[in-house]
């Protein structure tokens, strides 16, 4: 196998080891005996805790290509710990692959608490009722679907509300909304 070869599966190893939760099957241990045979622990050791700490810096950094080359070219000009330039393209090569995916991910393990996966919602007109005012009155069925990273299944909120209520609730997201949308126009 050739070095460039090489050099990208250890890098892909290395982001499936680190970001897409394969820890358990893609051992140091592993990329050793499958990527660099010919290396002894301590040298392999060596390769593989630089490269850890570049993907975890780029990838921190979710850094643009720009910023990628820039990073890389700094990163051979170094005494000590220097890649070459053959493993910069590596890099580029790698980061074009793996740079959205390792985004999703990071983002992904940053969310602790519940978040909005879903919401449906529907309009019924009251036909009966105890207080005959009450009749043919409108009101919402809200039904929202939460997701939580720590969970398998999405928990679901249903409620109703009055028309008072959900003009109320209207008003407050066509606020957002305005904010979201003054929000992008800034960017």
């Amino acid at each position: 196998m050739d070095e460039e070869k090489r050099f990208q599966g250890l890098l892909n190893g290395l982001v499936r080891r680190i970001y897409y939760d394969e820890g358990d099957e893609i051992t140091e241990s592993f990329l050793n005996n499958q990527i660099y045979p010919d290396l002894t622990e301590e040298q392999f050791k060596q390769i593989f805790d630089r490269n850890v700490s570049l993907i975890k810096s780029i990838a921190s950094a979710d850094m643009d290509f720009n910023q990628l080359d820039a990073f890389l070219t700094s990163q051979t000009r170094r005494k000590e710990g220097a890649i070459t330039a053959e493993q910069s393209k590596a890099y580029i090569k790698f980061w074009k692959t793996h740079k959205n995916k390792v985004h999703e991910k990071m983002v992904s393990q940053s969310i602790w608490s519940n978040r909005l996966k879903n919401i449906c919602w529907r309009i019924d007109i009251k036909s009966q009722t105890r207080s005959s005012d009450q009749i043919n009155t409108p009101t919402a069925i809200m039904e929202l679907q939460f997701s939580n990273n720590r969970k398998k299944d999405d928990d679901v909120l249903t409620f109703e509300m009055d028309e008072s209520k959900l003009s109320s609730v209207l008003s407050s997201l066509q606020e957002i909304e305005g904010k979201l949308n003054s929000y992008q126009t800034h960017e």
